[in-house]
């Protein structure tokens, strides 16, 4: 079992900036995707970005360039620092931990923008 515990979400002006954390407790395997997705009202959870357990990186085509996920691979934490938002990044944002068929869900972090 992991537990996947999120902060960082919040309210902000169109134009600014957010970081997510994502802090990974329990039975961490040393191979692991960990990612962070969102959903806005009415639609679907879609990929925003995800990081391996090697470094490796993935992003959404709508996050490219102002979206960065990081890691401290000691602390098992995964970050999402979140540049030039805009209304249209407004939605719950939820970290996942993939270990072949495994996969967690944290409970979800409100990014709300204002434009």
């Amino acid at each position: 079992q992991v537990q996947l515990v999120e902060s960082g979400g919040g309210l902000v002006q169109a134009g600014g900036s957010l970081r997510l954390f994502c802090a990974a407790s329990g039975s961490i395997f040393n191979f692991y995707v960990m990612g962070w997705y969102r959903q806005a009202p009415g639609k679907q959870r879609d990929l925003v970005a995800t990081i391996t357990s090697g470094g490796s990186t993935n992003y959404a085509d709508s996050v490219k360039g102002r979206f960065t996920i990081y890691r401290e691979s000691a602390k098992n934490t995964v970050y999402l620092q979140m540049n030039s938002l805009t209304p249209e990044d407004i939605a719950v944002y939820y970290c996942n931990y993939r270990h072949g068929p495994l996969q967690f869900w944290g409970q979800g972090t409100q990014v709300t923008v204002s434009s």
